[in-house]
């Protein structure tokens, strides 16, 4: 019994080597020939791999001209925007101890009416939730395009006229910077003189400026004696997703040891340092989804028995 439990227990603890294992490439698929510039590069996951890498050159592996993409990608697609042209692509799987050999595809990128492309930002990706007063947007880009419109809106772009932000652009990142808190949708789209890429995905992000509600301290009570582990207890605070711990020593100003502050997620904490009649100090303050620190609480102080 104790064998197996021990094999089990170990087994947590195997990398399993991948150095027998093929990577199996599905799209662009082998020879293609396509006049789409925006690229899924998708793969069959590979049990054990902890992460791909994706190189792409121009025109080939034996003859480069230029190293288009070297990535690091932890799951099994990747988008990335090219010039028409003609390429490669391999991946590998790799994990901290092994990796298997690369698989390679061979596709041409014919050029094409920008009406037929879309284009997609590189950041902020959607459901952002942020505190950020500056939000950059980013993004590829797009042969054939001079100019990029960008929009923002929080009327999910019903009527165009009233638009909060309807800007042409000739660079590939803007800086923009949230009025008020709330919702906010985005798109992009390329344009030259003649035509229009396709709009992108819409995206979503909101701008949380608010910090959450005081905490109070509810044990110990200021001043009291309590023996070790001391449990340490505030309130709940609704918009909180964590808490931050902080325990001084008697002057209020020195932080007791490098633990602290303490993230925790729970509204309480089993204190178990300092010595016996040691006066320590101690306060909390609630940190929100979108990053916001509220208030500290009202310090305390305790004695250890």
């Amino acid at each position: 019994m104790f064998l197996i439990l021990a094999i089990g227990a170990c087994s947590e603890f195997i990398e399993h080597s991948l150095a027998e294992r093929h990577v199996v490439l599905l799209s662009p698929s082998n020879r293609i020939e396509t006049s789409v510039y925006q690229q899924v590069f998708w793969w069959e996951a590979i049990d054990d791999a902890l992460f791909y890498r994706l190189q792409v050159v121009t025109p080939s592996f034996d003859s480069a001209a230029a190293l288009v993409l070297d990535t690091l990608v932890k799951t099994d697609k990747f988008i990335f925007t090219l010039d028409p042209g003609h390429y490669q692509w391999r991946v590998r799987a790799e994990n901290g101890s092994s990796r298997t050999a690369y698989a390679t595809h061979a596709f041409v990128v014919h050029p094409s009416s920008l009406k037929e492309q879309s284009l997609r930002l590189n950041s902020p990706s959607t459901g952002l939730l942020t505190n950020q007063p500056d939000i950059m947007f980013s993004w590829p880009k797009l042969f054939g395009a001079t100019s990029y419109r960008l929009q923002v809106d929080t009327n999910n772009f019903v009527d165009e006229s009233k638009m909060l932000l309807n800007v042409l652009l000739d660079t590939q990142t803007y800086i923009f910077s949230p009025a008020t808190e709330g919702n906010y949708q985005f798109r992009i789209r390329a344009e030259n003189a003649t035509e229009n890429s396709k709009w992108s995905m819409a995206g979503l992000l909101t701008f949380d400026s608010t910090p959450p509600t005081k905490v109070n301290l509810e044990f110990p009570s200021n001043s009291s004696t309590a023996s070790s582990p001391v449990g340490l207890k505030w309130t709940t605070e609704r918009d909180a997703t964590g808490y931050q711990l902080y325990v001084y020593k008697s002057d209020s100003v020195s932080i007791l040891n490098n633990t602290f502050p303490l993230r925790l997620s729970g509204n309480s904490y089993a204190f178990s340092f300092g010595d016996s009649g040691e006066k320590l100090i101690w306060r909390v303050r609630a940190v929100d989804k979108a990053g916001n620190l509220g208030a500290y609480s009202d310090y305390r102080s305790f004695f250890i028995q």
